[in-house]
């Protein structure tokens, strides 16, 4: 018997329950314990819901919130891949495009095609949208960092220079939020969160 469409949806909101279990890198700002891809999602659609006024231009926040949400949905299957891991980076995007096909391929088709060209947009980064969306992305860990002393940059031998090349999309999107990065970069050196080289 064909699938229904309510029930594609469904099956495709349970598969998306696994994201909860995805653990990244950053501690919680209060240390308590490592985020999950799932939270990362939230907190930054909320950033962008927030800061969306920074945007260097403007911006569609609906869309820009959509697009959040789902783009770490493909960490079901591919895994978080550490920002600085510059091995495991070498095949993300493949692992991601393939992750992509699977995930929304449970959705009808006209949400699929969508929610992958979504994705597609944001690793583009070349509409404001995408731009808007990847700044916060970059931000988020990095005030997740500041915040734990550093811990995740020194237990990775993490430097400034790799940092602020990590960071560089922040200044596509927001020229007042690339300012803060810069500011919390420099404020982390000083403290010594984050080697200077």
């Amino acid at each position: 018997m064909p699938t229904s469409r309510l029930d594609a949806q469904l099956r495709f909101i349970r598969e998306v329950d696994r994201l909860k279990s995805v653990l990244r890198r950053s501690q919680l700002m209060d240390e308590s314990r490592r985020e999950n891809s799932a939270e990362h999602s939230w907190h930054i659609a909320l950033m962008a819901v927030v800061m969306a006024e920074h945007a260097d231009t403007p911006v569609d926040v609906l869309h820009v919130v959509k697009m959040l949400l789902i783009h770490d949905i493909v960490e079901i299957d591919a895994g978080d891949t550490y920002a600085y891991d510059m091995d495991g980076r070498q095949d993300q995007h493949e692992r991601e495009a393939v992750a992509a096909r699977r995930i929304f391929g449970l959705l009808p088709a006209d949400q699929s095609e969508e929610f992958y060209a979504l994705w597609e947009e944001f690793e583009a980064k070349a509409s404001p949208e995408a731009r808007l969306a990847n700044a916060v992305d970059r931000l988020m860990p990095l005030m997740h960092n500041v915040a734990n002393r550093g811990e995740t940059w020194q237990a990775h031998g993490v430097t400034r220079p790799a940092v602020e090349a990590r960071m560089a999309p922040i200044a596509a999107g927001s020229s007042a939020l690339w300012d803060v990065a810069v500011a919390l970069m420099d404020d982390a050196v000083a403290k010594g969160y984050l080697a200077a080289e």
